[in-house]
């Protein structure tokens, strides 16, 4: 889409993606650690949180990928088909950064028509080639390689990322109520939304146990 190569529209999108990301991680992991629910220990899953953070790690994916903008909004389709398909793959501080490196390489290889190579991601996202190389193949095995995205359901995720970056902007909300706004959808969201792509329409369905 044509806005999305306003760097000012990629840096609002970059920032509601993070702190949502960051407020649905931290969720799960109360969860997790209050309910001590079963859930599922995979290679995306670290020995320790990331002392960066999602802010900043996917402002270096902006800066470094030169992915095309539209492939952040396609990985984000990905890290909703990939929870979804995984009800107890909750995402939580311990594999938000890996699966958000994974998404958006594969969507730059399925989008764009040259793009960096594993080895190169994998610098990026501070990760060794070989372990870039095994995420890939498991992230893509995550989805049943589904990787087509078609135009309505693209618009479907985009508009919802529009609606939510529209709401949270001031003047229209106080600082509070912007707060209150994010933690609200990001209870809905737990683990992302889930979009029935058949009929283009935002169903808020729960993918992950939490």
């Amino acid at each position: 889409m044509a806005e999305l190569e306003d760097p000012i529209v990629m840096a609002k999108l970059i920032d509601f993606l993070s702190c949502l990301l960051q407020r649905v991680a931290e969720s799960n992991d109360r969860s997790l650690s209050v309910h001590l629910q079963p859930h599922k220990i995979s290679a995306f899953h670290g020995l320790t949180r990331p002392t960066i953070s999602i802010q900043s790690y996917l402002d270096r994916i902006l800066k470094y990928a030169n992915c095309s903008p539209c492939c952040f909004v396609i990985a984000y389709v990905y890290l909703d088909r990939f929870v979804q398909r995984q009800p107890s793959f909750p995402i939580n501080s311990f594999n938000v950064h890996r699966l958000l490196i994974t998404s958006v390489l594969i969507a730059a290889k399925f989008m764009d028509d040259t793009c960096y190579n594993n080895a190169y991601y994998a610098k990026v996202g501070g990760i060794s080639t070989i372990e870039m190389n095994f995420l890939e193949v498991d992230f893509l095995f995550g989805l049943g390689f589904r990787l087509n995205v078609t135009p309505t359901t693209f618009h479907s995720y985009y508009s919802y990322l529009q609606r939510q970056m529209l709401l949270l902007q001031p003047p229209l909300m106080s600082a509070a109520s912007s707060k209150s706004e994010l933690l609200s959808s990001a209870r809905a969201l737990k683990s992302h939304f889930c979009f029935d792509e058949d009929e283009a329409s935002l169903t808020k369905q729960q993918l992950a146990a939490v």
